[in-house]
């Protein structure tokens, strides 16, 4: 999806990139975006991506609202660095009833949701819970960040390396620090389902 403010986002980029004191190699770096794409959006020689857009944001260290009052207003000093307002971004992803992308987690099968989205603060998972023992999983998981669990069905216990098992049942929640180990184990004859976010858009 090109972005709307690609006819006027290279005059503002450029000016702030300069104030920022970085080369254009210094930004492809710090964004991810090729070094031959910046220079032509910088030229106003090819339209921006919302996601590129959303990229060369996070490397001039600024957020979307700083870039559009840049183009709209001309106020292109230094990147500030005091926090903005919120600026909603109107990104969303619908998972229907079944969908997500399937990967294979030590408790079980699983779904990612959202998956085709980029740099999310977090990534919801639906778990089925099948492993009855830690050691059959291998031992502990370990995540970048915080969690949230949430049970849906059935009923399981929270293994981790700071508690002792928590169990939890249907309507059961835990926000829990997932850097320390921890591994899901199903504690009940029948299946059991929960919902798993985790920090961050990486790999679960």
């Amino acid at each position: 999806m090109s972005s709307r403010l690609s006819a006027k986002a290279g005059v503002a980029i450029r000016k702030l990139r300069l104030a920022g004191g970085w080369t254009l190699a210094q930004l492809s770096e710090r964004s991810g975006v090729p070094l031959s794409t910046l220079s032509k959006v910088e030229l106003g020689q090819t339209s921006l991506s919302y996601e590129n857009l959303l990229r060369i944001c996070k490397g001039l260290e600024i957020d979307m609202a700083r870039l559009i009052g840049a183009e709209a207003d001309g106020m292109l000093g230094a990147p500030t660095r005091f926090p903005s307002p919120p600026t909603a971004l109107g990104r969303r992803a619908v998972v229907r009833a079944g969908e997500g992308e399937a990967t294979d987690l030590p408790w079980g099968p699983g779904r990612v949701a959202a998956a085709d989205l980029i740099r999310k603060p977090f990534t919801p998972v639906y778990c089925q819970v099948e492993s009855r023992s830690v050691e059959a999983q291998g031992g502990f998981r370990y995540s970048d960040g915080e969690a949230w669990l949430s049970v849906l069905e059935g009923a399981l216990a929270l293994h981790s390396e700071l508690y002792a098992p928590l169990h939890l049942v249907a309507g059961d929640g835990v926000y829990f620090d997932a850097r320390a180990g921890y591994a899901l184990v199903s504690d009940t004859d029948g299946p059991c389902k929960a919902l798993l976010l985790v920090a961050g858009d990486g790999p679960v």
